[in-house]
């Protein structure tokens, strides 16, 4: 029943910010940068998520029972957070490298990567997740750490999610030779090139403002649409002609040209660093106090035999996976959203970042707001509300920027408490195990969590993917990337919300509620006090 000092929540929270800047970087950025940038189909995407994270998914089970039966002498979790730390950027740094392969290397380089990835991620987040449960006995003070967690998530996420862009422009500049040609007041003829081959930029005014269409090029016979900016491959030497309307004083240092395979790589490779330097920090300013009864035996049969009739879990299995297929649809969707609906993608910096302090606040809320419905009812009211206000972004047209950032930042309010919540009633669900069976097995209760993240993140990918390509999305096509736009803005709004009406259905077969989690938890510390004395 130890009370947790605040350093150690800090620390701890630490931990999933380093993990989110893997997990949102990829979540967000990975779908866009293998269709617009590596040029992968993006059915082909789609499917590689599914698949990989699928078989993945089965490796957490093995993982949890793997953390269960690890005795150090710093814990047995703990010592997974510093062994997986520097791998873990690595291997994220990976993903965003490009080498110069044909259509099935590209393929082959994107599953072989994938894959070792998660494999990774996997030995560092469930015992991380894991470690959660055995900090502390207290499921209120439980609640509390997850809330501190959750902070530390959206803070990370906010880091990748707010700044990756910008690293992006920053790390990407070609310095390209551009010559600006006045035709009158807010309309200019802008002429590009530059010295090497550069398979893909992305070409606008630094204010984001003004429109581009082509100029006395082939394209502009086929493809003559206004946007606030263009991506395109470009050939040395060779001149690309460009007007460009709805900016006064335009002139030549106002124009960002940004080669996005080169930064992406070197953002990734910075974040990564972070990641690793705070993991290790989570590893160094946390305590394992909760064990097993003296009296366990190791035995794997009795353990996966009290998983499968733990009902608490069953349903956090799927509640888990739902959630995060509604998360990720939305993750995964919004900077292709922002690129190709509003045609300005440093907005969606800005936009998430509107949602990770949304989340922020969402996660500090769960707490006292879980003390007075409970846990369960409060899962059930957020899941209905978040949904319900998302579904609303199809009614936003590109032009309301209002609309879609008071929506999206309202709907990820209620959302942020969908994961604060879980990971708190998964250590609920261990200490069911053990009040019921007399037996714990921290690590493979919590690998559900990992399970389901992985699967759901699978699922809401092969969703994304398969919808685009259902309306023919190309990412380095404009032409396809403007008839796929209905697709777009349904990713964006109401598929996902179909996912949180399910969630909540399900969640009414909750059983734990706060009556009977206080009895389980006052039977506990009594058997533990007696263990001690």
């Amino acid at each position: 029943m130890e009370k947790l000092a605040l350093k150690e929540k800090i620390g701890y929270a630490l931990g999933d910010g380093a993990a989110n800047i893997a997990w949102r970087g990829v979540a967000t950025f990975l779908f866009i940068f293998y269709t617009d940038v590596y040029g992968i189909n993006p059915a082909a995407v789609g499917l590689l998520m599914l698949i990989a994270r699928f078989s993945d998914g089965i490796i957490d089970i093995l993982m949890g029972i793997l953390c269960d039966r690890t005795n150090s002498k710093y814990g047995k979790f703990r010592p997974w957070i510093l062994w997986t730390a520097i791998p873990l950027g690595i291997t994220l740094s990976m993903l965003f490298t490009t080498p110069n392969l044909g259509p099935t290397g590209k393929i082959v380089y994107a599953y072989a990567t994938y894959l070792i990835f998660f494999l990774v991620y996997t030995a560092n987040n469930i015992p991380y997740g894991a470690l959660m449960a055995v900090m502390t006995g207290d499921d209120k003070e439980r609640t509390s750490l997850g809330s501190y967690r959750m902070v530390g998530a959206f803070t990370g996420g906010m880091l990748v999610q707010g700044a990756l862009l910008f690293l992006v422009a920053q790390f990407g500049n070609i310095n390209p030779s551009i010559a600006v040609e006045k035709i009158d007041s807010k309309k200019y003829e802008v002429t590009v090139s530059t010295s090497h081959d550069v398979k893909n930029v992305n070409i606008k005014t630094k204010d984001g403002i003004a429109l581009f269409t082509w100029a006395n090029t082939a394209k502009a016979d086929s493809l003559n649409v206004p946007t606030q900016g263009k991506s395109f491959s470009m050939e040395a030497k060779k001149e690309y002609s460009f007007i460009v309307a709805g900016e006064e004083n335009l002139v030549d240092k106002k124009i960002t040209i940004v080669d996005q395979k080169r930064g992406y790589s070197n953002a990734i490779y910075l974040l990564s660093v972070f990641l690793a330097l705070f993991l290790m920090v989570t590893f160094a300013a946390t305590k394992e106090r909760v064990k097993p009864p003296k009296e366990q035996q190791t035995n794997l049969g009795k353990d996966l035999k009290d998983l499968i009739r733990n009902r608490p879990w069953i349903v956090l299995l799927v509640i888990g996976m739902l959630f995060n297929v509604y998360n990720s649809i939305k993750q995964g969707i919004v900077v292709i959203y922002f690129s190709h609906y509003l045609h300005n993608q440093l907005l969606a910096a800005s936009f998430m970042i509107g949602l990770m302090l949304a989340s922020i606040a969402g996660a500090m809320i769960t707490s006292p707001l879980g003390k007075r419905f409970g846990k369960r009812n409060l899962f059930i009211y957020a899941l209905l509300f978040s949904g319900a206000v998302n579904a609303t972004l199809v009614f936003c047209g590109p032009g309301n920027i209002t609309g879609i950032f008071v929506i999206g930042i309202i709907s990820e309010f209620a959302a942020a408490i969908f994961p604060t919540l879980f990971f708190a009633m998964l250590g609920d669900a261990a200490d069911y195990s053990e009040f019921k069976n007399g037996r714990r097995a921290t690590g493979l209760v919590y690998s559900a969590g990992s399970f389901a993240t992985k699967f759901g993140g699978g699922i809401a990918g092969a969703i994304i993917g398969f919808v685009l390509a259902a309306f023919h999305y190309n990412g380095q096509d404009e032409v396809s990337i403007q008839g796929a736009i209905p697709g777009i803005v349904m990713l964006m709004s109401w598929i996902p919300t179909i996912i949180t009406l399910i969630a909540a259905g399900i969640m009414t077969l909750y059983p734990l509620n706060q009556k009977k989690m206080n009895e389980i938890t006052l039977e506990l510390n009594n058997r533990r006090s007696k263990e001690l004395a």
